[in-house]
């Protein structure tokens, strides 16, 4: 095949920048170990559904649960937030600015201790001392150096987030009066929400599960460890999910050579996922009888209130979609779709991502809904849910963001032969997790537990319903680490092999129709001020109530 350049939008390259060479090295080190990950943790998750199957046994005294924890840490943990704060030092670079020498330096210092940490915590997996699971509840109790490592990645984000603040702070301070670009101003939202949510959880190590596995407490309390850690848990949905929204807001429209619909639109969303991504956290333990039912229902209320930004932003990138395909010249109610270049892996990656969260976030208002949630929660329909959500419309983005960004940091070209294989690798990607996620969801609704290995359960009658629902998972799997092969095989095309030249970093210009942004929307202090007190007032009392009542505590387990 032809090794030519794929045809690009010309009408606003003479305002798009280069990003320069050494941020450039520091958000590629960010990709390396991200897709490192993505490869370790995909192996894992395809021999987790071979394993399901019942058709298939580990070797070599390898446990389910060590795979397990592998699958979830690696990818939900490792791979996201290495490729976000890859992905934003890029953006932030390009959008507001060269990152200082002291500014890169300490994005090279967060990136180094969130590296070690990764280590330390695999290391423990790979040993079978921490086979813990994804979200490492107690009483099953790791190794402490396990607990450290992770202790580590947060901390080292903590130093790679206050880097892109102390540059976008210096834009602010060289622009007075002037709005922050959207792609600079999104960055921030996140790395607030991710700051504010990630409080919990290193509470919940560093003063509950570090000296519990250090042996310098006997025992731990497992509802408040709990509650610590789904103070995060769900907030980190939405920090994998924000960047997705970057690329669909700020991204996607000038690679189809359109304009962002609008600009406070679009900043409306983030402020409002800013502020009510974190205090809902209870919506995970609705079935944990130690909470109070009116407190676990202030969480679900403002869970709901989730889905305005959700509508807003369908709303907003359809909106964009439509009047770009009507400007080619799309008639009628939807021949304006035909219009789109679907032929781009650039759009069509994300667009598929965008589709499939449709109905992964129908999914998530069951997960949170009291009465529906007792029907599902703890089966495998959760785990069908995310992989809809994150997996699909957030890995999707992800990739079709790769197919640009690699070549524009590494000075090479999206070919043709490329970005054929992407658009491959896409349907791959879409086709194995529908076959596994539609599947998850059917069992999960017929009781098909999560979180176990392959069982049937004594010869019980309803476990012979889900065998081959689980049979499926494994062919979608195997579907889905094909496509990683595939995707790792073009990033490394893109990383050294394709032509040499310049791929743009497409950030779109806001409609000429637009309304004009409110300043009031870039006052960080006043949304600050709110989103501490939803956070002081969904926690502060069940926190309270939890500490006033609890038992003795648990000692700790390991069942491995």
């Amino acid at each position: 095949m032809s090794e030519q350049p794929i045809e690009v939008n010309e009408s606003f390259r003479s305002k798009l920048k280069k990003i320069d060479a050494r941020d450039a090295r520091l958000s590629m080190a960010h990709l390396y170990v991200a897709f490192i990950a993505l490869f370790l943790g995909g192996l894992a998750g395809l021999l987790q559904v071979l394993v399901r199957s019942g058709s298939f046994e580990l070797p070599w005294g390898i446990n389910y649960y060590q795979v397990l924890t592998v699958h979830g840490v690696l990818l939900g943990l490792v791979l996201t937030t290495f490729f976000i704060f890859g992905f934003q030092t890029a953006a932030m670079s390009v959008a507001v600015g060269t990152l200082s020498s002291n500014q890169r330096r300490l994005g090279w210092i967060g990136f180094w201790v969130m590296t070690i940490g990764t280590a330390m915590a695999a290391v423990m997996i790979l040993l079978n001392e921490a086979s813990v699971l994804y979200t490492f509840y107690a009483p099953l109790q790791a190794h402490w150096i396990f607990y450290a490592g992770l202790a580590l990645v947060v901390v080292g984000s903590w130093i790679a987030a206050l880097s892109e603040a102390l540059r976008w702070m210096k834009w602010r301070k060289d622009h007075p009066k002037q709005t922050t670009p959207l792609l600079g101003f999104m960055v921030v939202c996140n790395n607030l929400m991710w700051f504010i949510a990630t409080i919990g959880v290193a509470t919940e190590v560093l003063f509950q599960l570090l000296p519990w596995s250090l042996g310098f407490v006997d025992r731990v309390d497992i509802l408040l460890s709990r509650t610590l850690f789904w103070s995060f848990g769900h907030a980190l949905v939405y920090f994998w999910l924000l960047p997705a929204y970057m690329i669909w807001y700020a991204i996607v429209p000038q690679i189809i050579g359109g304009r962002i619909f609008s600009d406070a639109l679009a900043r409306l969303s983030f402020i409002m996922f800013v502020l009510f991504s974190v205090p809902v956290g209870l919506h995970h333990q609705l079935t944990e009888p130690g909470v109070d039912g009116s407190w676990k229902f202030l969480q679900v209320v403002l869970t709901m209130m989730v889905v305005i930004p959700s509508l807003l932003t369908a709303f907003s990138l359809f909106a964009t979609f439509e009047l770009r395909g009507r400007e080619l010249g799309g008639k009628g109610i939807f021949a304006w779709l035909k219009k789109l270049p679907w032929h781009d892996v650039r759009f069509f990656a994300p667009f598929i991502g965008m589709l499939v969260f449709i109905p992964g976030g129908a999914g998530g208002i069951v997960n949170a809904s009291y009465q529906m949630n007792q029907l599902i929660h703890n089966t495998i329909w959760v785990t069908g849910h995310f992989h809809l959500t994150v997996a699909t419309a957030v890995m999707l983005t992800f990739f079709g963001a790769t197919y640009w960004l690699v070549p524009h940091l590494t000075g090479r070209t999206l070919t043709k032969e490329m970005n054929k294989l992407g658009i491959i690798q896409t349907i791959l990607w879409a086709l194995g997790m529908g076959i596994m996620s539609i599947s998850m969801h059917i069992a999960g609704v017929m009781g098909a537990p999560r979180r176990s290995s392959f069982s049937d359960y004594g010869g019980a009658e309803i476990a012979k319903t889900w065998l081959s629902y689980q049979i499926a998972q494994a062919v979608g799997g195997t579907l889905l680490f094909i496509a990683i092969i595939l995707f790792l095989y073009i990033f490394i095309k893109l990383c050294w092999a394709t032509p040499k030249g310049h791929e743009e970093f497409p950030i779109a210009l806001v409609s000429d129709h637009a309304q004009e942004t409110p300043a009031i929307l870039e006052n960080f202090k006043l949304w600050i001020v709110i989103l501490v007190a939803l956070v002081l007032i969904a926690y502060t009392y069940p926190i309270y109530d939890i500490i006033s009542n609890a038992p003795l505590g648990s000692k700790g387990y390991k069942l491995w």
